[in-house]
C-alpha cells in the first residue's frame, strides 16, 4: 500500500504513534494509526493519547478519508493497557492529592478519546490481535469494526493492581451475557477472540496472517463517502475473511462455562458472589486461575466493581465516563492502586498489602473532587 501522504508525526521512527494515509479507490484515502511502543507492548501513554486524539479528529473532518484503521506495532500486542508505571510515579509525587495534577490529564484525555471512538463518524477498524488489556480494550470496544484473531488475548486485570475496569468498562461489561461481565471484571480472566464474539465485544474473527491482505483490500474497495454505506462495505469485506477463518476459531470458555458463570455470579451481594467464585473447587484451570486472582486481588477494587455495575447499567456512556473519572482519581489518592503497581511491577514481590474495606471507604470514591475551574473535565461529552 503506497502512502499518499506522510504526516508530520510519522517522520520519526521513535514517534509513539505513527500515522499514514494510503491511497484508495474513487480518490479516497485510508487513515492508518499504529501504536508504536512495541517494547512496552504498546502500553498507552499520555503522549500517545494526545497524538491519537488530534489525528482522529483531523481525519473525522477530512472528506477524503473514507476509513480509519488502528493497530499496534509488532505481533505480540495491540495494546497491553495504560502506562501504569508512569501513573505510579505520579502518585508517588503527589500522594493523597485529589485530584492528582499529573493523573487527571491522563484519565480525562484517555476517556475523552475512548468516548470519541464510540461515536466516530466514519468506519473505524481496530485490529485486536495479540494482547489487548485495560486501556487497550478501551480503544477497541467503541470501534465500528472490532477485529480479533486466533492470537487475541484480552483481559481487564485491574483487580490485581487495585484500580478497576475503567475506560468505559462500567458500561460495556454489565452488558455482556450471563453476568459474564461481572465475572471477567472481578477475576481479570483472560479471554480469546471467540469469547469476545460471544460477549459482543468483537465483530469479526479473522486469521492473524490475513492482516496485510485485509489492509491492502481496503485500498481497492469502492468507498462512497456515505458513512452507513461504507460501514456495510467494510463489514462485508471482513465477513469474507471471517468465513475463511472458521477452522482457526478457538473454543470459548465463556460459552463452555456460561451456566456455571451465571450461577457463580447470581448472588444478590458482593460477598455472596466472591464466596461463590473463590469457592470453585472444580478441575478447569481457567476457572481456577480466575478464582485465585479474585482471592488475591484488591478488596477495594472488588467493591468498586460491584458498585459501578449497579450504577453503570442505568447510565449513558458519557455519564459512565464522567463517573469513572471521579472513581479513578480517588483510586490515585487512596493506597491500593499505588500498592498494587508496586507489588506487581516495581518491587515485583507479588505481596500487596491491601487496605481494609468499609462502606464509607467505597462510597467516598464516588464523591466528586473540587475540579480545576469548577467544571467536570468531561462535561462536554
Amino acid at each position: 500500500m503506497a502512502d499518499s501522504a506522510n504526516l508530520p508525526q510519522s517522520s520519526s521512527l521513535a514517534a509513539p504513534v505513527l500515522f499514514r494515509e494510503a491511497a484508495a479507490a474513487n480518490g479516497r484515502k485510508i487513515g492508518y494509526a499504529t501504536l508504536n511502543s512495541e517494547k512496552s507492548l504498546n502500553a498507552l501513554s499520555l503522549p500517545m493519547i494526545r497524538l491519537l486524539d488530534a489525528q482522529l479528529r483531523t481525519w473525522a473532518n477530512d472528506p477524503a478519508i473514507a476509513c480509519m484503521v488502528l493497530h499496534g506495532a509488532g505481533e505480540k500486542a495491540f495494546c497491553a493497557g495504560g502506562d501504569v508505571r508512569s501513573l505510579y510515579d505520579a502518585m508517588r509525587r503527589h500522594p493523597a492529592s485529589l485530584p492528582n495534577p499529573d493523573t487527571l490529564p491522563f484519565f480525562a484525555e484517555e476517556y475523552r478519546l475512548d468516548h470519541f471512538i464510540h461515536h466516530y463518524p466514519k468506519p473505524f477498524l481496530v485490529w485486536g490481535s495479540g494482547i489487548v488489556m485495560g486501556g487497550g480494550l478501551g480503544l477497541f470496544a467503541g470501534a465500528s469494526h472490532r477485529v480479533v484473531t486466533e492470537t487475541s488475548r484480552v483481559a481487564m486485570p485491574e483487580i490485581t493492581i487495585g484500580l478497576f475496569p475503567d475506560v468505559g468498562g462500567s458500561w460495556f461489561l454489565p452488558r455482556m451475557p450471563d453476568r459474564s461481565g461481572l465475572f471477567v471484571a472481578l477475576t481479570g480472566a483472560s479471554l480469546n477472540g471467540h469469547d469476545l464474539l460471544r460477549a459482543k465485544l468483537a465483530d469479526h474473527f479473522v486469521r492473524a496472517a490475513d492482516r496485510d491482505a485485509i489492509f491492502a483490500a481496503l485500498s481497492s474497495a469502492e468507498w462512497t463517502g456515505d458513512a452507513a454505506l461504507d460501514r456495510s462495505l467494510l463489514g462485508a469485506q471482513l465477513e469474507g475473511y471471517s468465513a475463511q477463518a472458521v477452522d482457526a476459531l478457538p473454543a470459548s470458555k465463556l460459552e463452555e462455562h456460561a451456566a456455571l458463570i451465571a450461577s457463580l455470579c447470581a448472588g444478590d451481594s458482593l460477598a455472596a458472589v466472591v464466596d461463590a467464585i473463590t469457592g470453585y473447587a472444580g478441575e478447569d484451570s481457567w476457572l481456577r486461575r480466575a478464582a485465585a486472582a479474585l482471592k488475591a486481588g484488591s478488596p477495594t477494587t472488588a467493591a468498586l466493581i460491584w458498585a459501578l455495575f449497579q450504577r453503570g447499567a442505568e447510565l449513558s456512556l458519557a455519564e459512565v465516563f464522567r463517573l469513572e473519572l471521579i472513581v479513578a482519581l480517588h483510586c490515585c489518592a487512596q493506597p491500593d492502586f499505588a500498592e498494587g503497581v508496586r507489588a506487581l511491577l516495581v518491587d515485583k514481590d507479588n505481596a500487596p498489602r491491601w487496605a481494609a474495606v468499609t462502606q464509607a471507604h467505597v462510597d467516598g470514591h464516588f464523591i466528586a473532587p473540587h475540579w480545576p475551574e469548577d467544571v467536570h473535565p468531561l462535561a462536554e461529552l
